[in-house]
């Protein structure tokens, strides 16, 4: 079956969109800055790494350690004065860390502070505080455990900040989905990640016409609606630039899928399919192209009762325009458009996880040219393994090894349709095709998408089995 159809299976019951959106991704870490000067002037803070202690975490002598000083007369010096004075070591040791930071800026902000934010961790410098200024005192044991309870504290706040980088970033697994609040889609009709679906019946029902908005909905100022004609060659070659500069990338953004104009028509212009549904959002000044979502109609075979619906697809909203919550409001947009032609249900995928997932999808990779895909780095040479021995590896036949395998013809829709109708019975979530359907996504097209069959070579005209993949480049 073709990767068209499962993508279709991997989707959602629930008006929706796909998987770009302008979430806020955790900052990296920035470079501490520790300040520098007399020992016997001012207190020296402990260096820390990661938000952890360098050293033990306690002792007099670990705690002199700074930039510039390891190693000198002076340090040594230093070193056995706090020794044979456990009062003066009191006053230079976890306590002053606090201490030190919070009489120092960067760049106007705590160096702790800067930290703390930029790990997405509000309050973090609060309550290391709270943990490293409390018990200074006059002996050296309950300056050490004072440390003890300031790398534990900063361990936990470690931990904090962790948990509320995870809950910034796109979650890739259901386990990450649960830190997440997901504040646009807790407001749609969707499934919460913690809910158990029990039911196999609409989450709202069906809304007479009346009830449906009638106006588009309000865009930020500077932008207006646009329904897009694709069988405009100029309105084609805009949408094909702005997917190909900011749609789908992976997290290294080394590849962009590269969809061909000839793709965007074959994808968005099967039958049934509604100009109204290729819904852009241009600039008002320039004209521009910069927001898209689509829906193309479709049938679902949901646990044995067919259900007509949409896929929403191809949601994109320029880079630079990430912060202007486009996205929710192209995703209301095209739920109106759908619901006003009596259509309230519908199917997206996405590349991270959104509530709620009822269907995953696991793609299976097969080089064809490894020598190239190594060389770009989308694959890697395993170890023990040569570029030859890989090639050698992947080396395709000459000729196909099944007796009767060809590419399929018009001639041959009508049994590959009755042959894919009575696969797909196995399945409790599959897509269902007309004849318009399948001839439209499965007769093959040079470029875009290729169907093969295996032909009984004892049995002329009957279908055993087939095939299909469409054609997708990638940008590198």
């Amino acid at each position: 079956m073709s990767e068209e159809n499962v993508k279709a299976a991997s989707a959602e019951t629930a008006p929706a969109a796909s998987d770009v959106s302008g979430e806020v991704t955790a900052s990296k870490n920035s470079k501490k800055k520790h300040q520098k000067g007399s020992a016997k002037q001012q207190e020296e803070p402990v260096p820390v790494t990661n938000g952890e202690l360098a050293g033990d975490g306690g002792g007099g002598a670990t705690e002199e350690r700074g930039p510039g000083r390891e190693g000198s007369a002076k340090a040594k010096n230093k070193k056995k004065k706090n020794k044979a004075n456990p009062t003066e070591q009191g006053t230079s040791g976890i306590g002053s860390t606090v201490s030190a930071a919070s009489s120092s800026q960067v760049n106007g902000e705590q160096p702790d502070q800067v930290d703390a934010d930029q790990e997405g961790g509000d309050g973090a410098a609060a309550a290391a505080e709270a943990d490293g200024g409390e018990g200074v005192s006059g002996s050296e044991f309950s300056t050490n455990l004072d440390g003890v309870d300031m790398n534990i504290g900063l361990r936990e706040v470690l931990k904090h900040i962790n948990i509320s980088a995870l809950s910034l970033k796109p979650a890739k697994t259901p386990e990450e989905a649960l830190h997440k609040s997901y504040k646009f889609w807790s407001t749609q009709p969707v499934p919460r990640m913690d809910e158990k679906v029990v039911a196999n019946e609409a989450i709202e029902e069906d809304k007479p016409l009346s009830e449906i908005r009638q106006e588009p909905y309000a865009l930020p100022d500077g932008f207006t609606w646009d329904t897009m004609n694709l069988n405009d060659p100029l309105q084609l070659k805009e949408l094909y630039t702005l997917l190909n500069e900011n749609y789908v990338e992976d997290d290294d953004a080394m590849f962009r899928f590269d969809y061909q104009q000839e793709f965007l028509q074959w994808a968005l212009q099967p039958p049934y399919s509604k100009r109204d549904w290729h819904c852009g959002v241009r600039v008002v000044k320039s004209g521009r192209l910069v927001g898209f979502i689509s829906a193309i109609p479709g049938t679902l075979n949901v646990h044995r009762k067919q259900q007509r619906m949409v896929e929403i697809n191809f949601l994109c909203v320029h880079k630079k325009l990430r912060s202007k919550r486009l996205a929710p409001v192209l995703i209301r947009e095209i739920t109106r458009r759908v619901n006003l032609t009596g259509i309230f249900q519908a199917v997206y995928t996405a590349g991270v996880v959104l509530p709620k997932p009822v269907s995953s999808c696991r793609y299976w990779h097969r080089s064809l040219n490894p020598k190239k895909l190594i060389e770009v780095k989308f694959s890697y040479l395993s170890r023990n393994m040569t570029m030859q021995r890989s090639i050698k590896l992947y080396k395709l036949p000459d000729q196909p090894k099944t007796p009767g395998f060809r590419k399929m013809t018009e001639a041959d829709l009508k049994a590959a349709h009755k042959l894919l109708e009575s696969y797909l019975q196995r399945f409790n979530l599959t897509p269902v095709f007309d004849e318009a359907e399948m001839r439209h996504w499965f007769l093959p097209q040079n470029g875009i998408i290729d169907c093969f069959v295996v032909e009984d070579p004892e049995n002329p005209g009957t279908i055993t089995d087939m095939v299909s993949y469409y054609t997708l480049p990638s940008t590198v």
